[in-house]
């Protein structure tokens, strides 16, 4: 067989691929999202790009009802917008196989927060495996299908950001010819009220033991003994840490981390004389090892916070340090990540800031709006969060409060989970506005396309949600359209908008600049007119540095996007090519 070296994502789509699995459906999210646009390029599995996690999963889960292998992938807080079908269909149990990838982010490279998704599997009471590189991606993906289909229940994978983003090498193997399964009509089975739900709990607990039996023998767990004074047990890229630092050590290694093996464990701890758990975020292993009665040193010598690494935990079990690493004499300036040159959120920020209004933000590439000299964000909490928070200051604030208080998210967000908070400022009498940042792509994760670009995931035309159209649908009658980068008529549409009685949504339309639909070229010089008003550096653009004669424009990285001349006051910006 051929083999190939693949990110752990691309051998996910592969597993997907060779299992048969016949529909993917997922939303985009760092570190999980080139798993699906891997799967795309296969044309024997239908694959979209869903408007949020929840609608995601439950195609996947209908798909899988209907017969077919179905697969859906998100990040870690994507697991939480995805919650509520997880629990219910772990009840239901699944026709055709259905395995539902989640990728957590240990450092949170890309993220709001470390949040550890085995607490997922531990409370839907579905069965969790967590491959520890690119050839157990594949691997995994392909026993996930078979276990959901064996023991009638959803599968997670679990990633992390070290494997889904790491390459080692996959073989490849043929597409099985998986064919669909047939459907009945199953009202006990797939229908959850009360009166079904009740006998199906007794099912899923049944089915627990039969999947804590299975642990115990599964060739996904694994053990090798070595030196007897030190043993290891690990999952994931922990294990590969683990590997590096402490070559001599027994491990135990889990690929299935739910439920875990208690007798596998138990013949491990006994051969050892000390036992460490390295598992990166929370105590999972560690806490179920110390309910049956095993005694491991787990998080006090180890951190619940961020990633480890080998020089880590070699460290922490053998006390060698590592040795330091050469470093420059000189402190290396700090370079926090900022909005691209020509990014078509910067002038809204801009304005924003200079009114000094309370901003209500949200996910996305607009997020480093919170950053200097900006500095125009006040609140991030989640995907569509922005227009409810805002909701929610008014309410307990007031009117006069609202009047200097907008919510910002993206035309992806707004789709992903927007739309109901428009719906409720609306409903219960708000008089939020909303500034919709509408830049013709999901530009965070990559430039994937979403409902209101008008292509699916193949780029394939489609019909396009028309965003001003939808908020007029709801019951907004204020929607207006404006380009964000002529920041006079921008600034006196915020005004009108937040001084309205009434809810009102702005829609700020200009394409990322990262795509060929912004059009840029040439580029923008500072003249002798410059009154060194420092006015352009307050747009924190990455091409505009303040040197000894005053600000200049770094010809290397100016795009001609043409916004720094519209905030120059004495015409002291010009295009010269």
């Amino acid at each position: 067989m051929a083999k190939k070296l693949m990110l752990g994502n691309e051998a996910v789509a592969r597993g997907a691929y060779e299992a048969g699995v016949r529909v993917a459906s997922s939303y985009p999210g760092t570190p999980s999202t080139e798993i699906t646009e891997f799967i795309a390029k296969y044309d024997e599995i239908y694959a979209e790009w869903a408007p949020n996690e929840k609608v995601a999963v439950e195609t996947a889960i209908g798909a899988a009802t209907a017969g077919g292998r179905a697969l859906s992938a998100m990040k870690h807080v994507g697991l939480n917008v995805a919650a509520d079908p997880l629990f219910t269909v772990s009840y239901i149990g699944a026709n055709a196989g259905l395995v539902i990838v989640v990728a957590d982010d240990p450092g949170m490279h890309s993220s709001q927060n470390e949040q550890d998704s085995r607490h997922y599997a531990i409370g839907a009471k579905v069965p969790m495996l967590e491959p520890a590189d690119s050839s157990e991606c594949k691997e995994f993906t392909k026993q996930a299908f078979a276990l959901s289909e064996q023991f009638d229940t959803p599968v997670i994978l679990r990633l992390t950001t070290r494997v889904a983003h790491s390459q080692s090498l996959v073989e490849l193997c043929e597409r099985e010819d998986v064919p669909l399964r047939e459907y009945q009509k199953n009202i006990a089975k797939n229908v959850m009220v009360p009166a079904n739900a009740k006998p199906k709990h007794v099912m899923v607990e049944e089915r627990t033991k039969k999947l804590a039996a299975f642990a115990e023998t599964t060739d996904l767990n694994q053990v090798w003994i070595k030196d007897k004074k030190i043993g290891i047990i690990a999952a994931g890229i922990s294990y590969q840490y683990a590997c590096e630092a402490c070559p001599n050590a027994s491990i135990l290694k889990l690929g299935m981390v739910n439920p875990l093996p208690e007798q596998l464990i138990r013949d491990f701890a006994s051969k050892v004389e000390k036992v460490y758990v390295a598992e990166q975020l929370d105590p999972v292993i560690e806490t179920f090892c110390r309910s049956i009665g095993v005694k491991v040193i787990g998080k006090e010598a180890f951190t619940m916070i961020g990633e480890y690494s080998a020089a880590l935990l070699k460290e922490k079990i053998l006390g060698e340090k590592a040795p330091k690493l050469l470093c420059a004499e000189e402190d290396v300036p700090v370079r926090p990540p900022v909005m691209c040159p020509g990014c078509s959120h910067r002038g809204v920020f801009y304005v924003l800031s200079k009114l000094g209004l309370t901003v209500a933000g949200d996910i996305g590439c607009y997020s480093l709006g919170c950053a200097k000299p900006l500095a125009s964000i006040d609140t991030i909490v989640c995907m569509g969060g922005s227009i409810t928070g805002a909701h929610g200051m008014e309410k307990a604030r007031g009117r006069e409060f609202a009047r200097k208080t907008v919510a910002v998210l993206g035309d992806s967000t707004f789709v992903h989970s927007g739309i109901t908070g428009l719906i409720d400022v609306v409903y219960n009498k708000g008089t939020t506005t909303t500034i919709i940042l509408d830049n013709s792509i999901t530009g965070m994760t990559g430039h994937q396309q979403n409902p209101s670009t008008g292509f699916t995931i193949r780029n394939e035309p489609t019909r396009q949600v028309d965003l001003e159209q939808l908020c007029h649908a709801v019951g907004v009658d204020r929607v207006v359209i404006a380009d964000p980068f002529d920041v006079d008529k921008f600034e006196k549409i915020v005004k009108e908008e937040i001084a309205a009685e009434e809810p009102s949504v702005i829609i700020a339309q200009r394409p990322c600049a990262l795509i060929k639909k912004a059009g840029y070229s040439g580029l923008y010089v500072i003249n002798d007119k410059c009154k060194n008003c420092k006015m352009c550096m307050k747009l924190g653009c990455p091409a505009i540095s303040l040197k000894k004669k005053g600000p200049q424009i770094d010809e290397t990285l100016c795009v001609g996007c043409g916004l720094c001349p519209n905030v120059c006051k004495f015409g002291a910006i010009e295009r010269v090519k």
